[in-house]
């Protein structure tokens, strides 16, 4: 207990010195804090996001479907099978069919996926309710934001668009906007049109087909797969968002790492200069009956203290700063949303884990300490008769 009230008198009354060097180390801290929550948020927002627009619980794809290579939609549909009819018909699923065609907005030819959706679905976060809207003459369409602007079509806007069925022949028809929906995911906006899933099997000539097949979310039994259509798991479908994910926390690590390093600098600085300075007061206490160890667990206390301050510190100004962005969120302007070219919240909320503050608080902590101990390294050879004289070997 005199060892830690010591070390606290001592930094205490360095002065300026110790705050200047603890404000360094919380602001650090609360950095690597705030800018790590923001990526945990970011992630976690998108994930939920894509579940809720696009991949619900999981799909089925059809063995040819592959959405990166648009010359496979004319051969990647097949009959829904039994089992799959069942969570369809409880509406614990439901069926899209894909196809590739062009649109002719204006008289000008522009390629589109046309993709058929239940109205009655209410697996997906799409205004699909609105293609009940269907008569024999007109189709109904749903288009986003992102292809209204491409296109330049508006609400009520009739356009023509172009197909090709399962036999291989060219068809054509006018379909009408029913309605253009915001959205922030750009997989079911951007080059889209959103059509009845009927009038897209007799358009396509393939009734009871479809293309894949999107599970509920947390569904409980998945059913097994087959040769025709395979399933995909969100750990599949989510892949390519954790890996992004990854390389920003990686990349994100190199700012961490500047950040920390001149904190530790200036402890490191700090207790050189200590250690020069106070060669009489280690010679005077070793006098007195305190050993070389416990000269070294002093100096290391006191660059540990450091540590303790700036969490205390960073805790006074951080957690206002966490907690305003957590409730109130980071807008995120709507170009940027866009040129991202995956589902992107327009408000991110940063995320902070448990896991996240109690290990950045053990990182400060123990690299602070690891930090102070390396220079009273030099005070295990130092004689009480030299630091008496000031000198330090």
């Amino acid at each position: 207990m005199l060892t830690i009230k010591l070390a606290f008198r001592n930094i205490v009354g360095a002065g300026l010195r110790t705050w200047l060097n603890v404000f360094v180390l919380s602001f650090a801290f609360v950095a690597i804090l705030w800018i790590q929550g923001l990526i945990n948020g970011q992630a976690k927002q998108i994930m939920n996001l894509m579940i809720d627009t696009e991949l619900g619980g999981g799909q089925f794809w059809h063995k040819d479907y592959e959405p990166f290579d648009p010359l496979t939609l004319e051969e990647s549909h097949g009959p829904v099978p039994a089992a799959l009819e069942d969570l369809i018909s409880s509406k614990r699923a439901t069926p899209i069919l894909i196809t590739s065609g062009a649109i002719y907005p204006d008289g000008r030819v522009q390629s589109a996926l046309l993709k058929g959706i239940d109205p009655d679905q209410v697996i997906l976060d799409i205004p699909a309710d609105i293609l009940k809207k269907d008569s024999p003459v007109t189709i109904p369409a749903l288009i986003g934001t992102r292809m209204a602007k491409q296109t330049k079509l508006m609400l009520g806007d009739y356009v023509t668009i172009r197909w090709r069925d399962i036999h291989g022949t060219f068809d054509a028809a006018d379909i009408q906007i029913a309605r253009v929906m915001n959205t922030n995911s750009p997989a079911i906006d951007m080059g889209q049109i959103w059509l009845p899933l009927d009038r897209m099997r007799e358009m396509m000539q393939a009734p009871d087909e479809a293309t894949l097949i999107v599970l509920e979310k947390d569904i409980q039994s998945v059913p097994g797969g087959s040769e025709e259509w395979i399933y995909r798991g969100l750990d599949f479908l989510l892949k390519d968002v954790v890996e992004i994910m990854k390389t920003k926390t990686a990349s994100s690590s190199i700012l961490y790492a500047l950040l920390m390093a001149m904190a530790l600098l200036a402890i490191f600085d700090t207790q050189v200069l200590s250690i020069f300075r106070r060669r009489k007061e280690m010679g005077t206490l070793m006098a007195l009956g305190m050993t070389r160890g416990g000269v070294i667990k002093l100096f290391t206390l006191e660059g540990a203290l450091h540590g303790i301050l700036a969490l205390i510190m960073g805790a006074v100004y951080g957690i206002p700063l966490l907690y305003l962005t957590a409730v109130k969120g980071l807008p995120l302007p709507t170009d940027a949303i866009d040129q991202m070219g995956i589902a992107m919240p327009s408000v991110l909320y940063p995320s902070y884990s448990l896991w996240l503050i109690g290990g950045t608080t053990f990182l400060v902590f123990i690299t602070v300490t690891v930090v102070s101990f390396l220079p009273t390294r030099k005070i295990a050879k130092l004689k009480p008769t030299d630091a008496l004289r000031g000198k330090l070997s």
